[in-house]
């Protein structure tokens, strides 16, 4: 029987704390900026904000006790305990806002990543080596959904990597994101936020099962050097880079230096990837399908060609520059 009355008392709580929520992100709303804004970014006194933590509010409250009882008790050392407590307390509040003023973000980056998966995001900071700062961290405010990464600045730079999570093919829009700091004391915490424009790139996440990399066609007479090919065209020295499975260990033995194998590869290994050849599918498992190929391409060491519509065809060629050029087209192809 009583039960009931206990679980009517705590039901306020979570409407509360909802309410609290709402407020929270109002004030996260009309805070500096308001739009994305293109980077360096400076925080000056305008864009910082401070108010206490939890812990501020009970140590007002608690100077506050202290107050009331000292002129009540007409106890002046009291009186004087209390008022050096607040004195600490308004000049860690300064000091707060002095750990963020000045600091700039100049730039914010990270390397594409298949939609899914976590996208490692750097944030670069730099700011004048005369006063030391400490306890920065970078997060997305009140969303809450990025953990936060601590900013060291080390001789007036630094930099945070933040983890977040990605959803669909194309340019991703970040968030706000905000500068805080609760040094020297804990008593308040200082923030800022920088919203840049500039958005990154995601590439599509490649099929999970799908059929294997099509063969190459072409003139199987016509060859090329290639450090994967099939059969040994002649031995040069070694190079800076080259693999050590290449190494011709006999006959470095023998002329005491170390020689490499030179591979040759038919041209008509080049494969061709081309998204007509796909007909019937769905574009989405098409892009897919295209990006799980460049990728198996790329790891045998293929050269290979990227034809999509609307497009001039991509290659042949491999290596870095050539593979996001392709995944990059495939990120961008319109949805739906």
């Amino acid at each position: 029987m009583s039960a009931a009355p206990a679980r009517a008392d705590a039901a306020p709580a979570p409407a509360a704390r909802s309410l609290w929520r709402r407020g929270r992100a109002r004030m996260h709303a009309w805070t500096r900026p308001r739009l994305p804004e293109a980077l360096p970014v400076q925080f000056d006194r305008r864009r910082i904000y401070v108010l206490p933590t939890g812990f501020g509010a009970f140590y007002g409250a608690l100077l506050t006790a202290m107050i009331l009882g000292a002129l009540n008790y007409n106890n002046n050392p009291a009186f004087l305990l209390a008022l050096l407590l607040g004195g600490a307390g308004l000049a860690s509040l300064i000091a707060a806002q002095l750990q963020l003023a000045g600091l700039r973000i100049v730039a914010v980056d990270a390397e594409p990543v298949p939609a899914g998966s976590a996208m490692r995001v750097r944030v670069h900071a730099r700011a004048a080596p005369d006063r030391p700062r400490q306890g920065l961290q970078v997060d997305d405010g009140l969303a809450g959904e990025l953990e936060p990464a601590r900013l060291d600045l080390e001789q007036g730079a630094g930099e945070a990597e933040l983890r977040i999570a990605t959803h669909r093919r194309g340019w991703f829009d970040l968030p706000k994101l905000r500068v805080s700091t609760t040094r020297p004391l804990g008593l308040a915490r200082a923030w800022s936020h920088v919203w840049p424009e500039a958005p990154l790139l995601v590439y599509p996440a490649p099929e999970a099962h799908g059929p294997p990399l099509p063969v190459g066609g072409g003139d199987p007479t016509v060859t090329r050097l290639h450090p994967s090919g099939d059969d040994v065209h002649h031995l040069r020295n070694y190079r800076p880079g080259d693999a050590r499975r290449a190494i011709a260990w006999k006959h470095s033995a023998r002329r005491d230096t170390l020689l490499v194998r030179e591979y040759e590869q038919p041209l008509g290994a080049d494969v061709e990837l081309d998204w007509h050849r796909l007909h019937g599918l769905p574009q989405e498992t098409r892009i897919s399908r295209l990006a799980r190929w460049v990728d198996e391409a790329e790891r045998d060491g293929c050269r290979y060609r990227l034809t999509l519509p609307g497009h001039n065809p991509l290659g042949p060629g491999n290596g870095a520059a050539h593979r996001h050029a392709c995944l990059r087209a495939l990120a961008l192809m319109p949805h739906g």
